[in-house]
Formats: C-alpha cells, sequence, structure tokens
C-alpha cells in the first residue's frame, strides 16, 4: 500500500458515513464467510503468527510506529498536492467551458414572421 491510500484508509476511518458503511458490510453474512475463508487460511495463520511475534519486540514496535507516522505524513501531504492540482484543473475547465458558452445570455426568441392562421384580416 502506497503512503497516499495509508493516509486516504486512515481519514476514511475518521468519517462516521464511512464506518457506518463498513458496519453494514461487516454485518453481512456474506462478507463473513469470506473473511473466515481467509482467517482459516494457512499461509495467513503463519503471517499472523509472525507479526504477533515481531510485536513482541519493543524496539521492533518503536520502529514500526515510526516508519509508519513518516509514510502518514508523506501520504498526507501527497493527498493535499493532488486534490489542490484537482481543484486547480476543475477551475481550469470550468473556466474553458464558461468561454465557449454563447456571451449573449439575454437572446430574444425567435418569433415567426408568418402571421397566425385565422387572425383578423
Amino acid at each position: 500500500m502506497d503512503n497516499m491510500m495509508l493516509a486516504q484508509l486512515l481519514r476514511d476511518m475518521q468519517d462516521p458515513e464511512m464506518m457506518r458503511e463498513a458496519q453494514k458490510m461487516m454485518a453481512d453474512p456474506s462478507f463473513q464467510e469470506r473473511m473466515k475463508q481467509y482467517t482459516e487460511n494457512e499461509a495467513f495463520k503463519q503471517h499472523m503468527e509472525r507479526t504477533k511475534e515481531a510485536l513482541r519486540d519493543k524496539d521492533k514496535v518503536r520502529e514500526l510506529e515510526e516508519t509508519m507516522k513518516k509514510r502518514i505524513e508523506e501520504g498526507e501531504k501527497e493527498l493535499d498536492e493532488l486534490r489542490k492540482k484537482s481543484a486547480e484543473l476543475e477551475a481550469e475547465e470550468k473556466e474553458k467551458a464558461d468561454e465557449l458558452k454563447p456571451k449573449n445570455k439575454k437572446m430574444k426568441k425567435k418569433t415567426s414572421s408568418k402571421k397566425k392562421k385565422g387572425g383578423k384580416k
């Protein structure tokens, strides 16, 4: 997972609506079944055991925490830069679209020069 995705994940976890949706998803029996399949997988079990073992080493935990903090900070910067760039591009597109619109917005409706049928003579 790259730093920007990690930062976005943490932002999403602060969003109450996003967390309500996650709770709904986790309550779904089909989701629970898929998670059960993952957690019963031997490779997953081995990975979790290695992770538990690594987390017993306080120096390793401190090192991991520092690494994660740096990655999150970098990801936050990347997200902010991306959002800024996206806003700039949207503003440019809106400006171009506005330039393409007709300048005289109060154009009169065209009316027919033909007289209506049944009118007075």
